[in-house]
């Protein structure tokens, strides 16, 4: 049997951004590519800013193409070391930085049948929806292979509500807390 006709081994793919969902799914892909005895893939997919379009048309894009793929490559890092605590996931597998819409991008990595693609599936609200398209409905629609859209946590929620009050300088509701705290017996 040739190298070529050898089986590949099963990969778990998961998309990852830095935000917060995106780790949720790479916390999850970690654990289906344990469980499947699968390597784990992260891929992290960037695009030029401004989009592929306006970097063909200026000619400083391919002097800065170098500097956006080292960016691209410590923002996968970081969000390894986030998850993991180091950039060592301990699983085989390895890490891809892929330029292109994160969507098609993913989709084109995940080209094998038994393949499983773990993307994360936020709350979008009409505004973001708008301006922005969906890397998991992208990816649901067109994946050749499983695809697992992992809910965000609702540590995130909480966050971003705090977030939102922040924003808008409203008191933050300590009454839950203080309900809580009543109920906790004190420690001695």
């Amino acid at each position: 049997m040739s190298e070529s006709d050898a089986p590949s081994a099963a990969r778990v793919l998961v998309g990852v951004s830095g935000s917060p969902g995106s780790l949720t799914a790479l916390c999850r892909a970690a654990g289906e590519a344990r469980s499947r005895g699968a390597e784990l893939w992260p891929v992290l997919a960037w695009e030029p800013p401004g989009g592929e379009l306006a970097a063909r048309r200026s000619p400083a894009a391919s002097y800065l193409v170098p500097a956006w793929e080292r960016l691209a490559r410590e923002r996968l890092v970081a969000a390894l070391r986030d998850v993991f605590g180091s950039n060592v996931t301990g699983l085989l597998g390895q890490a891809l930085i892929a330029r292109g819409t994160p969507g098609r991008a993913l989709v084109e990595i995940a080209d094998h049948e038994d393949d499983l693609l773990v993307v994360g599936a936020g709350r979008r609200g009409p505004l973001r929806r708008a301006l922005r398209p969906s890397v998991s409905r992208y990816c649901l629609a067109h994946a050749a292979c499983p695809v697992l859209a992992v809910p965000p946590s609702p540590l995130e929620a909480a966050l971003a509500a705090a977030h939102r009050r922040n924003t808008w300088r409203l008191r933050l509701d300590t009454a839950d807390m203080e309900k809580e705290f009543e109920t906790v017996p004190p420690e001695v």
